[in-house]
């Protein structure tokens, strides 16, 4: 990100750009920023966007070759492609020799290291990753945007709404919005005003309804899960996201056992770090071999339900009933 924000204030850019990893928002940032920077607002002439897999190569590279109209270079946006997971010899052949006038910014969600667009890129312009950010760094940008509109938020309302959020900045953002609008008439945001205005997200459902077959509460666990079919969520999908919990505990209490620290649980798991501390209580519930049958029994339902031989919504249903009886 350092280096696309050193371009654009020297003025000086390389050919050819990627963007590419899981966080939407940074990515989207970026990729308008340098849109903005690279060609006047409105040049319809020398700006071209491409989305999709049907892109063919060879247009790209003839389009590269046209000289900009009365302009210094001419932009080439393509965004999910999949050139970078697929093979794509011709053009990654010609970015080793891009037209002079022409830039190339490529954004994409996942790409593949070892492919040759991906060499070539990296040796020919410029690489970002956006991954998805820390407990430290989204607190930072979270109270940096309270201390702008000129309020507080108590310790408890910023932990509270870190945890119903989550770490996407995107759905941050929105939600910060809303909440800011809602505790307009009052210098600080309480949890109380978290409470009654974020979203309560599918995942966290998911963690209250684990929690409650841990505490064999079983008229919660089916009261949560009639909530998610209510939302309109696809039982498969609560059922993919009842096994990630459970491996996601598994994973948490065996390194906890083994005396890794937060920060290396979390960059395992794959979840923020502050969902360590919060993953940690609920685990304790949980014996390992516990956590290794629910997640073996979630992969047998999910197979009977591929395979015919149960109904979809009644698979984790009974998934809910014998882990919480």
């Amino acid at each position: 990100m350092k280096t696309i924000d050193a371009d654009i204030k020297a003025g000086s850019f390389a050919p050819v750009y990627l963007l590419y990893g899981e966080e939407n928002y940074l990515k989207k940032q970026y990729k308008e920023k340098l849109v903005k920077s690279l060609v006047a607002e409105g040049d319809t002439m020398n700006f071209s966007s491409f989305e999709g897999k049907d892109i063919r190569p060879e247009a790209l590279i003839d389009l590269a070759e046209t000289m900009p109209f009365f302009a210094d270079r001419r932009l080439i946006l393509v965004e999910n492609g999949g050139m970078f997971k697929n093979a794509c010899e011709e053009l990654a052949e010609y970015i080793k020799n891009i037209a002079p006038s022409s830039c190339f910014v490529f954004v994409e969600e996942e790409v593949d290291k070892r492919s040759k667009m991906f060499k070539r890129v990296k040796s020919a312009g410029r690489v970002v990753e956006f991954s998805r950010q820390g407990e430290k760094v989204l607190t930072q940008w979270i109270l940096g945007r309270i201390k702008r509109e000129q309020k507080n938020i108590t310790k408890d309302a910023l932990a509270q709404f870190l945890g119903a959020v989550g770490d996407d900045m995107g759905t941050i953002h929105n939600e910060l919005e809303k909440l800011l609008c809602y505790c307009a008439d009052q210098d600080a945001i309480e949890a109380s005003d978290v409470q009654a205005v974020c979203t309560n997200q599918t995942v966290n459902k998911i963690f209250d309804m684990v929690n409650a077959v841990a505490e064999k509460n079983q008229k919660k666990a089916l009261s949560l899960y009639y909530d998610l079919l209510a939302l309109k969520e696809p039982p498969m999908r609560i059922l993919f996201l009842i096994a990630r919990q459970f491996q996601i505990l598994l994973q948490i209490k065996e390194l906890s056992g083994k005396g890794y620290d937060q920060k290396f649980i979390a960059s395992q798991a794959g979840i923020p770090e502050f969902a360590v501390r919060k993953n940690q209580g609920q685990a304790r519930s949980f014996t390992s071999k516990q956590l290794i049958e629910a997640v073996t029994e979630c992969v047998e339902m999910e197979e009977a339900v591929k395979t015919g031989n149960m109904n979809d919504r009644m698979a984790v249903e009974l998934l809910i009933v014998s882990y919480s009886g």
